[in-house]
C-alpha cells in the first residue's frame, strides 16, 4: 500500500509543475488577447467547466445543490483563487515566474502558519515550530535571491 504522505506530496508537486507552466500560459493568453482580467476569466472558465466534468464523474454532483446551504465565508476561496491566477498573470512578464512562484508560495507558507496555529475552517492545529518558521525564512531568502 503507497504510503498516504508520499502520494499527497507527490500529487501536490505535479499540481505545482503545471501551477508554475499556468502563469506564464495565462499571460502570454493576456498579451494576445489584449486583457489580462479576460484572459484569468477564460482560464477560471476552462478550470470551471474541467471541475464540473469531474465533479459528475466522481458522483458528486449533489453535493453542489447542499453548497447554498454553507455559509458566505466559504464562498470566498473562488475570490482568492481568482486574484491569485490574475496576479499571476499581471506579474509574470514584470518579475519574471521564478520571482512570482516564490512571492506566492512566500504567502502561502505565511497564511499556512497561520492556518495551521489557529485549526481555522475546522483543519487539524499544527504548531508553529522554529524549524517551520525557518523553512518560511528560507522561502524568503530565496525570493529575494530570485532578484539578484
Amino acid at each position: 500500500m503507497p504510503n498516504p504522505l508520499l502520494v499527497s506530496v507527490i500529487v501536490v508537486f505535479a499540481a505545482g509543475l503545471g501551477f508554475g507552466v499556468q502563469a506564464p500560459l495565462n499571460a502570454a493568453l493576456g498579451r494576445l488577447i489584449g486583457g489580462g482580467v479576460a484572459a484569468a476569466a477564460i482560464s477560471f472558465g476552462v478550470g470551471f467547466v474541467a471541475l464540473l466534468a469531474m465533479t459528475f464523474a466522481f458522483g458528486q454532483g449533489g453535493a453542489l445543490a447542499r453548497a447554498g446551504g454553507v455559509a458566505p465565508i466559504y464562498w470566498i476561496g473562488g475570490l482568492f483563487g481568482a486574484l491569485v491566477v490574475w496576479a499571476m498573470l499581471w506579474s509574470v512578464p514584470t518579475v519574471g515566474i521564478l520571482t512570482a512562484l516564490a512571492a506566492l508560495i512566500l504567502g502561502q507558507l505565511a497564511s499556512g502558519l497561520v492556518l495551521d496555529a489557529t485549526g481555522a475552517f475546522g483543519l487539524p492545529i499544527h504548531a508553529v515550530t522554529p524549524t517551520r518558521v525557518l523553512a518560511c525564512l528560507m522561502v524568503g531568502g530565496g525570493l529575494v535571491l530570485s532578484r539578484f
